[in-house]
């Protein structure tokens, strides 16, 4: 490359829009900018760094004294490529890629993908009662344990320690749970095409009802610590401030959106796994700050132990009827056994395949290796994730694996929500902003 060529390069980058890179090679180019402006607003990096964020990102800050002036969001630090590595796995098999997006959340992520590819297969009405009854559990104890990990961190980094003590006491019930119906505590991939992996262990209902015991029982002890504490108050309430206008503008959802007043919640508004046959309110706020949407959590984990006990009632009723549909080209061919030596395929399936029938076996092996295949087409499904809406976009060419997938996380939409809530406030005030839109980096770099 020419010297005339490589200076005229240069010139057009520094003409450009300013990029921020995840190495933080641009920070020489920042400060210079900063200080040929002559006055006294100082430029700070807030990370890379993993404040309630789950994950790491960077804000570039510009302070004038604590005021905070201009905020601008770094991400990509933990981008693994979920999405384009889907592209290259069977329809099955891109659960486990899903799964791993918002690893706090992950039964949402897995649950989204499926409803997307029963609607491209045709089969949404062909899932069982039951299998319907398991997701609602699985997604609604995940949901109990995501906004434990928001408030609990979230309130850490205020200095308030009990409230996390008690936050990762409550999840370790709910992760004990996981891992006895699906084997694991995390990454799970147990929400599958057409139901889930397994049905229930012996004692599955047995569990269910102790954790509802105890949830019902100690829930209450973080708002008992916070919401009366004045300390507390006066760190959360008017912090972080969006109206509706400003949600509507921006595409926030979840408890961010419902802290304006607006009872916006997928579960009602667009039902999916027979959540219309389900009572349960939609807790909102009049503040739209981050007290708010603190208060929204702490009660949306109650709405969901009050989901919970339906859902044991309809397990109860369903009992005997299977997790996933009839459709042997679609269906999953093993049962997996979770035993004392883990988890493997059952026995009389081993038996079936392997010594009375050459067509099974084959079978088998191509739906294992081979995966099934899905029409032509394009879907988008949305449910009410923890953080908000979480939507997935599939597109299928007809083949075994899809085409494109895209998760639309709420926690991508909400970073970017950052600088309206907090320019203009206190630098100590970006740490509850940040919090209070629970963005889990996982899902927000994919």
């Amino acid at each position: 490359m020419s010297e005339n060529h490589m200076s005229d390069r240069a010139t057009n980058v520094a003409e450009g829009p300013q990029e921020y890179l995840t190495q933080g090679g641009d920070w020489d180019q920042i400060v210079a900018e900063a200080a040929e402006r002559g006055d006294e607003t100082v430029v700070i990096n807030f990370g890379p760094s993993h404040p309630s964020t789950h994950g790491v990102m960077r804000l570039i800050l510009e302070l004038d004294g604590e005021t905070v002036s201009d905020i601008k969001v770094g991400i990509g630090f933990l981008h693994t490529g979920i999405e384009k590595n889907m592209e290259y796995r069977t329809w099955t098999q891109g659960v486990t890629f899903m799964t791993r997006a918002n690893y706090v959340a992950n039964f949402f992520n897995e649950l989204v993908y499926c409803l997307a590819v029963e609607k491209l297969l045709g089969i949404t009405d062909q899932v069982t009662e039951r299998a319907q009854a398991l997701r609602v559990m699985i997604t609604e104890i995940n949901r109990i344990s995501s906004h434990l990990i928001a408030v609990g961190t979230g309130s850490l980094e205020l200095g308030a320690s009990s409230v996390a003590e008690v936050g990762l006491r409550e999840r370790e019930i709910c992760l004990e749970f996981n891992q006895a119906v699906t084997g694991l505590r995390m990454n799970n991939a147990w929400i599958r095409p057409g139901g889930t992996a397994t049905d229930l262990p012996d004692n599955g209902m047995d569990l269910l009802r102790d954790l509802i015991v105890r949830m019902e029982g100690n829930l209450h002890e973080i708002g008992d610590f916070t919401l009366a504490n004045p300390i507390f108050k006066a760190r959360m309430k008017d912090v972080a401030y969006l109206d509706l206008a400003g949600c509507m503008a921006l595409g926030v959802t979840g408890p961010t959106l419902r802290s304006t007043g607006l009872p916006w919640d997928l579960r009602k508004a667009q039902p999916y796994c027979g959540f219309e046959d389900y009572e349960f309110d939609v807790p909102t706020a009049d503040s739209c700050d981050c007290y708010g949407r603190f208060v929204i959590r702490l009660e949306e984990m109650n709405q969901s132990v009050r989901i919970l006990k339906q859902v044991l009632k309809k397990l109860e009723a369903t009992k005997g009827q299977r997790h996933m549909v009839d459709d042997p080209h679609i269906a999953w061919p093993s049962e997996l056994a979770i035993g004392a030596d883990g988890q493997g395929n059952s026995n009389e399936h081993i038996k079936h395949i392997m010594g009375e029938s050459m067509e099974a076996l084959i079978h088998h092996f191509k739906i294992i290796t081979e995966g099934f295949r899905v029409p032509a087409g394009q879907v988008y499904q949305g449910i009410e994730g923890a953080g908000g809406e979480l939507g997935c976009h599939l597109v299928s060419d007809g083949g075994v694996r899809p085409y494109r997938s895209h998760l639309r996380d709420p926690g991508f939409i909400h970073v970017q929500s950052l600088p309206a809530m907090c320019e203009g406030g206190m630098l100590s005030d970006v740490v509850p902003a940040l919090a209070s839109i629970d963005p889990v980096m996982g899902g927000v770099d994919r």
